[in-house]
């Protein structure tokens, strides 16, 4: 039987996985379509007002719509399906939703900083990230809860932040860049998102390997890093 909700999706898109992990926490059955952005494919073009992933086809009574935007879709998981992710109290599930944008503003920082030029440029992004993830850091402390970010209950802050904490374990074998240190709270929840089922799967077992290329070809300060590490591992093991 065809599903009737298909992700329309890129490899290494942040905001797929988002939606991914909200279907797979919902327990929504659903089909998975990659495409190639740099190739946009017409019927994409078509169905996609800003030419971007993800895009939730939803097939009802015969008809298909088409949503975009990955908190549009959230937020209409929330509304159309069962095992709500939001806080139930309206107080609380406006403070999530704000917490929800201060992850994209981080993945947009995120974006910055392995696209920085030079090192001058670099080590402004990397301090930017650590002062936004010690702004995570404050607002894990006072709430005082865990596992999740609102305690015993996953929710869809926790679907956001699980990408994010994704990249670092590339950057993390790349290089110790310290964004994370001295903040004990986002590691233990960055440790226990990576074991989460849902955020495992959000991604193809070969993420890893795509992502380090995606970085290496970038023409950044980082990705002399990277090609900097090709040619010196080769060295340190025939010496």
């Amino acid at each position: 039987m065809t599903a009737a909700h298909t992700l329309v999706s890129h490899h290494l898109c942040p905001y797929v996985q988002r939606a991914a992990i909200a279907l797979a926490e919902k327990g929504v059955p659903f089909e998975r379509v990659n495409v190639d952005l740099a190739n946009k494919p017409d019927w994409f073009k078509a169905v996609s007002p800003l030419g971007k992933v993800p895009l939730l086809r939803v097939r009802q009574g015969g008809q298909e719509e088409v949503i975009f935007e990955s908190a549009v879709i959230l937020e209409f998981l929330e509304e159309t399906e069962t095992t709500p992710l939001h806080p139930a109290d309206p107080l609380m599930r406006a403070r999530h939703r704000a917490w929800i944008e201060f992850g994209s503003a981080i993945l947009n920082a995120i974006g910055r900083f392995y696209s920085a030029p030079d090192e001058a440029a670099f080590l402004k992004e990397s301090s930017g990230l650590s002062e936004m993830f010690a702004r995570v850091e404050a607002e894990l402390s006072a709430r005082q809860s865990g596992p999740w970010f609102a305690g015993d209950r996953f929710s869809l802050v926790d679907a956001v932040y699980g990408p994010i904490f994704r990249y670092f374990d590339t950057f993390d074998s790349i290089g110790d860049f310290g964004i994370l240190d001295g903040k004990p709270l986002v590691h233990a929840w960055r440790n226990k998102l990576s074991k989460r089922q849902s955020v495992k799967e959000a991604v193809g077992a070969d993420y890893p390997r795509r992502l380090h290329a995606f970085l290496r070809a970038k023409a950044s300060y980082l990705s002399e890093i990277i090609r900097l590490q090709a040619i010196v591992a080769p060295q340190a093991r025939s010496a």
